[in-house]
């Protein structure tokens, strides 16, 4: 699809021919080559066409002189030789890894323009797979057409004023996060295109501000890693942007770095390039109302073992004289609010030990918070995003079977597919949770096909609870209905004992259906994609009242 340069390409930010031309890394001259300067002394740096003012102007003086000022991005020859600047699409570069502007969802409509067009159906495939990605990370695919090795995808922020600082961080971190995968794989240069997009409002001199010290910072750690970044833009806005901002971070001389100084915003964030908050900051502070009188005591006590030091300070008379009265009584002590742990604790274990004694599982334990559940979410979605588990895939035990009556995406589950024998428990899990993922987001709906399954070594309770902790309150909040299909009187017994042991409020959804017939009310027949077997399942145990199957077309109709 690309054909090699013939000749010289364009240099400096100037236009290019994007066609199927393959740009090798050494015909972009580097950052620091003196023949491409660009004089940002004559530019006006206040946004001048923009509906609100800059936030990155500061108001204390910041645009006054830098004379005894340290500079906070002095001259680097080494860093800069790593940094080019390209007018035209990443994916024309013949470079280690490009990077993909897109949305949570990976999708192509919202992705990079041309990307996926140039790099081949099976990107799309591939994306499909991943399982979406959260603002501010970043996931790595394989480049297959273009020039690159890989492609990197990541999600920009939606920006509003009020909410500037987290959309500012959030930024940095796609930039951030991009660097970081690339050196993880292995991968020693990059194009970065600009990560944001007009539908997600992000005004152009801010995100770019973001993005070139965000580089900066990150090369100062890692440049022994890196060998190229190169930022591409494709506007004529955006080149000259960056053609004024990066002699503020990246200054070639001192007299840039000396012009710089006055010029740079307020605020260029951490070590990290991130908007720091003086509010949210830590403060450690020396404890109120400490006397020096204290001092060898307490010196001495430091010299016990650990065991005696806990009970040498909550028995001696001067930590009064240590600590704030009000202060301390808002503490509790750690023995007591220890000891007030495992007493629940024992109480939740005793509580349960009918249920395990009549084979449902483990039920014991304190519920998670919603964070603790967030944690346990993320942990395995991460996880099952990075093993392969096409093999239980194949099974077809859970997989996205069409949608109900409101256009809801609905979930099959098959339990004739589920076999305990076949199965490792813990990469089923994974897989759940993977293919539930997309789902969750939005309402949806489950439907079970109990038809020719058994009860005998299924999962247990335990493990049902588990698994609801892991997918979290989002599929609690947001699952509809689980419709059940041909189900047994052991399963009900099953199902009203999840009510009363696991959750009342998700396994209340049940909706029994012994009947296709009963199914097709809440999703039509033609929506809904189901095995065969089942079929021909209804009309043996229903007789009369069940379905005919139509063997060309694999529809069915009500029998006269």
């Amino acid at each position: 699809m690309y054909q090699p340069v013939a000749t010289t390409t364009a240099r400096g930010g100037l236009p290019t021919d994007s066609g199927d031309t393959v740009v090798p890394l050494d015909q972009i001259p580097h950052w620091s080559d003196a023949k491409y300067r660009f004089s940002f002394e004559t530019e006006d740096h206040v946004f001048p066409n923009s509906y609100f003012p800059d936030p990155l102007t500061s108001s204390s003086g910041a645009g006054s002189s830098g004379n005894g000022m340290v500079s906070r991005f002095p001259v680097d020859h080494e860093v800069n030789l790593k940094i080019y600047l390209w007018r035209g699409n990443p994916w024309n570069l013949e470079v280690d890894a490009v990077v993909n502007s897109t949305n949570e969802n990976l999708d192509e409509a919202h992705s990079s323009p041309g990307l996926h067009a140039a790099a081949g159906p099976s990107l799309a495939e591939e994306c499909a797979s991943l399982g979406g990605c959260r603002t501010g990370m970043a996931k790595i695919t394989n480049a297959y057409d273009l020039p690159a090795r890989s492609i990197i995808h990541t999600v920009g922020p939606k920006y509003a004023v009020k909410y500037h600082t987290a959309a500012e961080n959030a930024l940095s971190h796609c930039y951030r996060s991009c660097l970081e995968l690339l050196i993880e794989n292995g991968l020693e240069s990059i194009a970065m295109g600009c990560i944001y997009t007009e539908a997600k409002n992000y005004p152009r001199e801010p995100a770019a501000h973001v993005a070139i010290r965000t580089v900066r910072r990150f090369l100062e750690k890692q440049q022994d890693k890196m060998r190229a970044v190169v930022f591409c833009t494709t506007t004529s806005a955006d080149t000259e942007i960056y053609k004024r901002l990066l002699p503020l971070y990246f200054p070639r001389d001192k007299h840039e770095e000396e012009v710089a100084i006055s010029k740079l915003p307020a605020d260029v964030g951490d070590e990290n390039g991130e908007t720091v908050i003086d509010e949210r900051k830590i403060r450690i502070k020396p404890l109120p109302d400490v006397k020096n009188t204290v001092s060898r005591p307490l010196q001495a006590s430091m010299d016990l073992p650990v065991s005696d030091v806990g009970l040498t300070r909550r028995n001696s008379s001067y930590l009064g004289t240590l600590l704030d009265p009000a202060f301390m009584s808002l503490i509790k002590d750690p023995d007591e609010r220890r000891k007030e742990q495992w007493e629940k604790a024992a109480q939740a274990q005793s509580g349960w030990n009918c249920a395990k004694m009549l084979g449902y599982g483990d039920l014991g334990g304190p519920p998670l918070s919603a964070a603790d559940e967030y944690s346990l979410h993320s942990r395995y979605l991460a996880k099952a995003n990075s093993v392969n588990l096409t093999e239980i895939a194949e099974m077809k035990i859970v997989y996205r079977g069409g949608v109900d009556n409101e256009g809801r995406p609905v979930m099959v589950v098959v339990g004739a597919h589920f076999l305990l024998r076949c199965l490792d428990l813990e990469r089923f899990l994974l897989c759940v949770v993977k293919e539930f993922e997309p789902l969750i987001q939005k309402p949806y709906s489950i439907v079970y096909v109990h038809s020719a399954a058994s009860l005998q070594m299924q999962p247990d309770l335990g493990w049902m609870k588990r698994l609801q902790q892991i997918l979290g309150r989002k599929h609690q909040h947001n699952l509809h209905a689980i419709h059940v299909l041909h189900p047994t009187l052991g399963l009900r017994a099953a199902i009203f004992a999840l009510q009363l042991f696991v959750d009342g409020v998700v396994w209340k959804k049940v909706v029994y259906a012994d009947r296709l017939v009963q199914l097709f009310k809440y999703i039509p027949r033609e929506q809904l994609s189901i095995p065969d077997f089942v079929f021909q399942h209804d009309l043996e145990v229903n007789g009369e009242k069940g379905l005919i199957v139509d063997s060309r077309t694999k529809y069915t109709h009500n029998r006269t």
